[in-house]
């Protein structure tokens, strides 16, 4: 087992042991995160096979005449590429936490083995995902500003989810109470990830979209070769971005355990237990 610095870190500590984590094991966060992501992109690519049909593109004037059958054919197709979207990005997310966790305590892991710890996982993650995605949409009803501080505030559920094994709300409110005065460092890792993620959609999918708009009139037989350069890149980019912030996100997490239970001690005192925080089943309630 590695040598574990646990301990209160700043901003600039997190992010950049969130960095360093990457870098140092670059083809294990890769991977976790691109198997799904090349699930998802050989759905996409697929369905531009379908006879006239490019996405949300349509092309040429027989498009009018598309046929019941093959309306319906493309909305099972579409349908299909959720279900496989949703699972893809489960599996990448939980994986990824995993990940940084076996990491982060000194252990060694695999892409297998940190995948192989989603099976059981998917449902309650979606749960989590979906419960967290439906808060912040209330936020941002009530004006953006609110919506962007309880994103901030339920940052870490996902890692409270997995890690300490608990449902849906209660993750949700375990990250309210585990980021109460931090929101502000939740907002900065956010802040840097949508910048990122700008400039890899800048140099991977938009000269794709350019072109694919250029195209549209003088070329319209190539509109479905910019369409599929612009899925291929933006799997390139997601893969090679979302990683950042599912680290940064379990580095935040842990910095937060450390800071407010003392989890280096408890770690340090039992080696092998269970991230699970004592009495977590009886936290406050933010959603009571």
């Amino acid at each position: 087992m590695a040598t574990i610095d646990l301990r209160p870190l700043s901003l600039g500590e997190i992010l950049d042991r969130t960095f360093s984590l990457y870098r140092n094991n670059f083809l294990l966060f890769i991977g976790i995160t691109a198997i799904p992501q090349l699930l998802i992109l050989a759905v996409h690519l697929a369905q531009l096979l379908l006879p006239g049909y490019v996405g949300t593109v349509r092309v040429g004037p027989a498009q009018s005449a598309l046929s019941g059958g093959m309306a319906a054919f493309a909305l099972i197709g579409g349908l299909l590429g959720l279900i496989v979207y949703l699972a893809a990005y489960l599996f990448a997310q939980g994986g990824t936490v995993y990940a940084v966790s076996e990491l982060y305590l000194g252990r060694t892991t695999t892409i297998a083995d940190s995948l192989r710890r989603m099976r059981g996982q998917a449902m309650n993650l979606f749960g989590v995902t979906l419960l967290n995605g439906l808060a912040i949409f209330v936020g941002f009803i009530f004006l953006i500003i609110p919506g962007i501080w309880l994103a901030c505030r339920l940052m870490t559920c996902v890692p409270a989810a997995l890690l300490e094994d608990l449902g849906a709300r209660d993750s949700l409110e375990r990250s309210y109470r585990l980021t109460e005065g931090s929101a502000g460092r939740a907002f900065v890792i956010y802040l840097l990830y949508f910048v990122m993620a700008i400039i890899a959609a800048s140099l991977f999918t938009y000269p794709f979209d350019v072109m694919m708009a250029l195209s549209l009139r003088t070329h319209p037989d190539s509109v479905r070769m910019w369409l599929a350069l612009a899925q291929v890149g933006n799997t390139i980019g997601e893969t090679l971005i979302t990683p950042i912030l599912l680290i940064a996100t379990a580095v935040f997490y842990y910095d937060l355990r450390v800071r407010k239970e003392a989890f280096d001690l408890q770690l340090m005192m039992n080696p092998g237990g269970s991230a699970r925080a004592p009495g977590s089943s009886t936290l406050p309630s933010m959603l009571s």
